[in-house]
């Protein structure tokens, strides 16, 4: 071997040559590294050149050789390379090089373990790691977490002696680098830790905790970025680990984050780090973080970091501590329940929106704003005190406090449309009045401050009159289409976009009553449909593709027409302009187009279905991106690269990352913690608008469905929820659709209960069959909360409108199956419900967020819709059900009690008789409710007393039980506010009068329920009242007979408009029994 030569090829990679460096790289390949005396060489350079920069690159370039060559050198020579190797990276001086050489000696080390070899390297690691000299005790340290990175449990002696060792190093006093290497490796052996099996060792391993948290307080007091970045990201790793490494220290450990956060006086990077932290906490371990009672101190230290916010510039995205503030709130908003999060911020809002500093004021409004999403329930009932003050901040003399009420009232209204909309008398001139003092007060084209009120007043108008009846948008039409369409031509592009939103929406809402805007809007927008020269232009463009569908389902098929074409061949062209989220626009475009054409979309459904089947054909594959130190600004940002958004890693040093390996041996490990890319995103709208367009333009897109059913079907087990909810969702709307079209054929109605007295055509078999059981698939291993809920109302959905043919599957019913899932959900059991790490043998909580409710409430709408589809043969699993169910109708909270005792109401009316043997136990519970506080729980349970009355052959407890029915009853007819209770007390009468006619004083109930009638909200209870009422009549009732004159000013009320009052069936009863009346 050439070593001279060798030596020189190595160099040229070193050169700013690109053809020299590839020449080099191709005679290493070809001519040197296929035989082994090429890692001898490198080895030697490794160990003794005099430049460092040409040993770091032979320790690259070794690393890779080492699986291929080290066993085929003599043993002696390996003997010898051992030793000078881990001399010569012991007292290597440049950090880099020293790194690269240690993962080349735990590289040997891993080869050698497995051959039995190199027995007394776990020796001179331990010399090594307690040195006198700092060098000698880093590099020991770093061998060692290199070495458990590679080879992990079969790590040579006992992992006790690591922690032993550890517990010394921890707590280095001369060398940072020796405490914060020992963390990296405490971080392998986490991962290792199975608690369970090895008690001992998690003991030891919490009892290391505490030193770690020095060390990262110790790199912050210093400033010791690098270190603490390090330190950071241990801790962000170990949340990743089994839940009991940090279950002991865990509270400690949370305050200590919050401290930091809130700590003014150290850098802005350790307490965006240290809200990171915070922000994983709440996502990963919420029951724990719940469990504490730490929520209402999270969210108001939050509240006080977001006064730092200063200017909020739209253009400036930097990771600052007040915006990672905003963040968290928003992850505590969703995850704990109000009681934690945003009852205690309300409560602490008044100070600071009447606070003298603007910071305050714009910090409480953006808080605000920020927990919506979270809990939209509890925060509906609390806008009678907070929507005075947002308008009080519309008059702000701050034009930044303006500008944060103009978002806050947006993000109220994304979630609250149609009850922040009831306000929109005082609210949309208050944001008139805005818009137009600042579009006065424009000083020039980059007058950031007052561009900022004229995109928020758009943005806000934008959200807000989506809420909003088509008459009363109308109102603002001629007032608010002039204005935005002035900033149709604007120079800022934001503005533009903001305007031109607002303008869709404004149409989309106001219907028929935007015509008068219609073509000058379409003219004004038509020259952005084809732009492309820049990202701007791109961008703009799919805004104003939003905009034109919106318009387009405002003004109705025919108008738009004459734009349809134009307009499906710019989306068309739309997919090759390398712009995901303008391809995402062009496949709403189509969804809504199929919309309004439904089957006329025909001439255009090959080129959408075209479209998104190449989208969902899309890899995936991540991007390999190779950045250079110069690139480590970019590290956890991310970057477009070829229209993808990709995710930037660190740099390296050396081609093959770590992580890279560890995805390589396991791909299942890394499942759950992948980025989303962007095509991930845009293959999730594809998902969804298939659903759409396949409802919409039904027997048109018979042609196309199997092939689109097989694509959905690879979706189902994707690694990005949002896709597997897509793809689930599409197919059980595919097979409701398929149904209604069968029966619209002629297909015999459904009946309930199994075995099936209806059988659906073979094709329908096949589809409930495949979508069922790639349900199944999901469902009962499904760790994300938002899909089990999409999941849950899917099935109901399906259950309730195609009845029990798709509970048979090939395997037989997936009623136990799907019984077992329910069961788990609503005892907080299910995956979804659980802490990642946990395995749900944690204590059950009582409070839940938001969106953690309607995981269980869904989960009892499949329940009642279980009932629908199997009738009577129901009664036999609701044993299943009927103590957690029952358990939930005795809550604390109002909304768990209405919809528990909904469900059991729901139920019992569905089983009819099979109800009879839980009668005792439910009539017991009813009764009770019908005293609840909250008044729909006492709506819920009269209904169910009706029914239960009604159905139950049980009739000795039923008539026992009438004189305590009908005194709980009669107050409740003083309501006259609650329309749904006094509706819903007028059907139960109306069930009991029917059962039992003779056991009631017909003369004094009937007058009484007269005056409760016409029924002003719930009309189906109108078919047991007229039920009633034609039964009394057929028996020449004589209390009936006398009160004919009310009752024909009844009848005349409820068969006028509007038409839902009354089923066909009780419509037509009702007509016969007013002939018979008049004659």
């Amino acid at each position: 071997m050439d070593e001279q030569e060798f030596v020189q090829l190595l160099e040229s990679l070193l050169l700013p040559d690109t053809d020299r460096v590839k020449s080099a790289t191709s005679t290493l390949n070809k001519t040197y590294y296929t035989s082994p005396a090429s890692l001898n060489a490198l080895l030697q350079i490794l160990c003794s050149h005099p430049k460092p920069e040409l040993r770091q690159l032979a320790a690259v370039e070794a690393r890779k050789l080492v699986d291929k060559h080290w066993e085929h050198l003599p043993a002696d020579q390996k003997a010898a390379l051992r030793n000078q190797l881990f001399q010569s990276i012991l007292n290597e001086d440049f950090t880099l090089t020293r790194h690269s050489g240690a993962r080349v000696v735990s590289q040997i080390a891993a080869k050698d373990f497995e051959d039995g070899e190199w027995a007394d390297l776990p020796g001179y690691l331990q010399q090594a790691a307690t040195s006198a000299t700092a060098r000698h005790r880093e590099v020991g340290l770093y061998i060692i977490f290199t070495i458990l990175e590679l080879v992990g449990d079969s790590f040579p002696g006992q992992i006790a002696d690591l922690y032993k060792l550890f517990s010394t190093t921890i707590q280095d006093p001369e060398s940072a680098e020796v405490r914060v290497n020992t963390m990296l490796a405490l971080s392998r052996l986490a991962m290792l830790l199975e608690p369970d099996e090895d008690p001992k060792a998690l003991k030891l391993f919490q009892d290391a905790i505490p030193g770690m948290v020095k060390v990262l307080q110790s790199t912050v007091q210093e400033r010791d970025e690098d270190h603490a970045l390090q330190a950071f990201e241990v801790f962000q790793t170990l949340l990743g680990c089994e839940s009991a490494l940090l279950q002991k220290h865990f509270g400690d450990l949370v305050k200590f984050m919050m401290e930091l956060a809130s700590s003014t006086d150290i850098e802005d990077d350790y307490r965006s780090q240290a809200l990171a932290f915070l922000m994983q906490c709440v996502r990963y371990r919420k029951l724990k973080v719940q469990g504490l009672r730490i929520g209402e101190d999270l969210t108001l230290k939050s509240l006080q970091i977001v006064t730092e916010l200063g200017d909020l510039s739209s253009d400036d995205e930097d990771v600052t501590p007040a915006r990672s503030a905003l963040g968290l709130l928003d992850i505590l908003a969703s995850s704990l329940p109000p009681s934690q999060v945003v009852i205690p911020l309300l409560k602490a809002l008044g100070p600071y929106f009447n606070n003298p500093n603007p910071d305050y004021r714009q910090a409480g409004i953006l808080a605000l704003g920020m927990c919506v999403e979270g809990a939209p329930d509890f925060i509906a009932t609390q806008l009678h005190e907070i929507l005075p003050m947002v308008l009080h901040l519309l008059e702000d003399p701050e034009l930044k406090v303006r500008a944060a009420a103009l978002n806050g009232i947006a993000r109220l209204a994304d979630d609250l449309a149609e009850d922040v909309g009831k306000e929109h008398g005082r609210l949309i001139p208050a944001m008139i009045k805005n818009f137009d003092l600042a579009a006065n007060n424009l000083q020039a084209q980059n007058d950031e401050r007052n561009l900022q009120i004229i995109r928020g007043s758009c943005h806000a108008i934008d959200s807000l009159i989506e809420g909003l009846d088509p008459e009363d948008a109308a109102k603002y039409v001629p007032e608010l289409i002039p204005r935005f369409s002035k900033l149709f031509h604007h120079e800022d592009f934001k503005c533009k976009g903001a305007a031109i939103g607002a303008v869709g929406s404004i149409a989309s809402a106001a219907e028929k009553a935007f015509l008068p805007f219609f073509e000058q809007t379409m003219q004004s927008l038509a020259q952005y449909v084809t732009i492309k020269e820049s990202q701007d232009d791109l961008d703009l463009r799919g805004v104003v593709c939003d905009s034109m569908g919106k318009i387009a389902s405002a003004v109705g098929a025919e108008p738009f027409e004459p734009y349809v074409r134009p307009l499906m061949e710019a989306s068309e062209e739309a997919l090759h302009l390398d712009h995901p989220r303008l391809r995402e626009t062009s496949y709403i475009l189509w969804s809504t187009m199929a919309k309004v054409y439904e089957e006329k979309f025909s001439p255009y459904l090959a080129g959408a279905v075209k479209g998104l089947v190449e989208c969902l054909d899309q890899d995936e594959t991540e991007l390999e991106v190779q950045l250079g130190e110069e690139a480590k600004d970019l590290v956890g940002s991310e970057v477009v690269l070829q229209g993808r958004k990709i995710k930037v890693a660190a740099a390296t040093d050396d081609d093959d990352s770590d992580l890279n390996e560890a995805a390589m041996g396991n791909d299942d490990d890394w499942d759950d913690i992948a980025g989303v890319t962007a095509v991930a995103m845009e293959k999730e709208i594809a998902a969804e608008v298939f659903g759409d367009i396949i409802t919409h333009t039904r027997r048109e897109y018979l042609p196309y469905l199997e092939n689109t059913i097989k694509k959905l079907l690879e979706l189902v087990e994707h690694s990005y929820e949002g896709i597997r909810k897509g793809a689930i969702g599409t197919l059980w709307r595919t097979y409701a659709c398929l149904w209604g079209m069968a029966e619209g054929d002629g297909m015999a109605k459904w009946k309930p209960g199994l075995p099936l007295a209806v059988e659906p055509s073979d094709d329908l078999k096949k589809l409930g069959n495949v979508v069922m059981t790639a349900t199944m698939s999901v469902w009962q291993d499904e760790m994300d909360r938002g899909t089990v809920t999409d999941i849950n109302r899917d099935v109901a959905a399906t259950l309730k409108l195609c009845g029990p043919a798709v509970l048979m599957t090939q395997d037989g019913t997936a009623v136990p199956d799907m019984a077992q899932q329910l069961l788990s959900i609503i005892s907080k059991r299910h995956p979804c419900q659980q802490d990642l790490g946990d395995e749900g043998d944690e204590d059950i909580l009582e409070e839940s967020s938001e969106y953690d409710w309607l995981v269980i409430e869904t989960a009892m709408e499949v329940i009642t819709c279980l009932s629908v589809a199997l009738g009577p043969s129901f009664g036999e699993l609701w044993k299943i059900f009927e103590k957690p169910v029952m358990k939930y109708a005795s809550s604390q909270e109002p909304t768990e009690r209405s919809a528990a005792v909904g469900t059991i109401a729901e139920c019992v009316g569905n089983m009819a008789d099979a109800c009879t043997p839980y009668t005792t136990t439910l009539l017991k519970l009813l009764l009770h409710r019908l005293s609840d506080e909250d008044p729909e729980t006492k709506s819920n349970a009269v209904y169910g007393v009706g029914l239960l009355c009604e159905k139950s052959a049980n009739e000795t407890e039923i008539l026992k039980s009438y004189p305590t029915i009908f005194s709980k009853l009669e107050p409740l007819i003083d309501a006259q506010d609650q329309a749904r209770l006094l509706d819903n007390t007028a059907g139960c009468v109306s069930r009991l009068i029917s059962k039992h006619p003779d056991k009631i004083p017909i003369a004094e109930v009937l007058p009484r329920l007269l005056q409760l009638l016409p029924l002003r909200e719930d009309y189906e209870e109108n078919k047991p009242i007229f039920s009633m009422v034609v039964k009394l009549y057929q028996a020449n009732e004589p209390t009936i007979q006398q009160l004919t004159p009310q009752l024909m000013a009844i009848f005349e009320k409820v068969l006028g408009p509007p038409e839902e009052q009354l089923e066909d069936e009780t419509r037509t009863q009702l007509v016969e029994l007013v002939k018979y009346l008049h004659k």
